[in-house]
């Protein structure tokens, strides 16, 4: 693999043969020291945890995450790379690194719902039924800062239903937030590291893997306490239209399902719809405007730009 320069940080305990269990965290400017202190207390000796710094560039961040792997009680490690490689990169990098059999993905900004969390994924590892296992998330029910309101209403609406409701729709209700996958799957499949950027690399590595691999849904949730701001949310949504069209090249039959790639294509019939932007950006901007409102104004918002871009 072409990495950069990487610069490691070991907590004092080693890995003794191979864990059941190795938690991957890629991260860039966000925190994950809080993560990585509540890992270490449930995990024991037979979990170690790798976290991977894609160049965040910053010494206090860096300071206070290499603290949190030295404090750990299992054995972690935190590799800090000298420039930024891309979210795919990241992943790809963690896994081979990895001295298990089953890896755990997870953000930066989750965090483990229930004591048995790391517990929960080993029995269901050790039940032998999958080879990719999604746990699903979940957002703070009350509300909170308001800039971040619309991304947790849109979670609740779109991505924190139960197992067997996701496991309905099989690939399309995979993230990487909260993933736990046999290794040899990566191996085979790696996550491809042709996305640029925000979005789209899991939704095409879910819908790439679970034409030949075993895909299930259980409820062990984390909490996503790193939501967005609108502003995030409609920079995120402009500018990963690239992303997208390398999505819907790989696989044509599964995006034509998506109500996203209907809105797209009769977009790009559509003259002139461009126009329609800062309307729809206001919308999405008033907070006192109905959820439902706002939320279908960002995603017509996504489509018009994701319209423009050419393959």
């Amino acid at each position: 693999m072409n990495a950069p320069k990487i610069i490691t940080t070991h907590s004092p305990t080693a890995v003794k043969g191979k864990p059941v269990l190795s938690v991957l965290i890629p991260f860039y400017r966000d925190n994950p020291a809080r993560l990585i202190s509540a890992l270490s207390a449930m995990a024991g000796t037979s979990v170690q945890i790798l976290v991977y710094d894609d160049g965040s560039d910053d010494a206090d961040l860096s300071r206070e995450v290499s603290a949190a792997i030295k404090s750990a009680t299992c054995p972690a490690a935190l590799f800090t790379a000298q420039g930024n490689k891309g979210r795919a990169f990241g992943r790809n990098y963690l896994f081979e690194a990895a001295k298990s059999d089953w890896v755990l993905f997870l953000d930066a900004d989750m965090m483990p719902m229930s004591e048995a969390f790391l517990e929960d994924y080993i029995s269901a590892i050790q039940a032998g039924a999958a080879d990719v296992i999604f746990g699903g998330f979940k957002v703070l029910e009350e509300k909170g800062e308001p800039a971040r309101e619309l991304h947790r209403l849109m979670s609740i609406s779109s991505d924190c239903a139960p197992a067997a409701q996701r496991q309905i729709l099989g690939p399309k209700n995979v993230a990487s937030s909260n993933l736990c996958v046999r290794k040899a799957v990566l191996e085979a499949e790696p996550f491809d590291n042709g996305f640029k950027g925000w979005g789209w690399e899991d939704s095409e590595w879910a819908a790439r893997i679970s034409q030949n691999y075993r895909l299930i849904h259980i409820d062990n949730a984390a909490l996503h306490l790193g939501l967005e701001t609108t502003d995030t949310l409609l920079r995120r949504f402009k500018t990963s239209g690239p992303n997208y069209i390398r999505f819907t090249a790989r696989h044509p039959q599964l995006a034509q399902s998506l109500p996203l790639y209907r809105w797209v294509e009769r977009l790009k019939k559509t003259p002139g719809h461009s126009i329609l932007r800062p309307l729809l950006k206001a919308i999405v901007k008033l907070g006192f405007l109905p959820p439902s409102l706002r939320i279908n104004a960002l995603k017509l918002w996504r489509a018009s730009w994701y319209a423009e871009v050419r393959s």
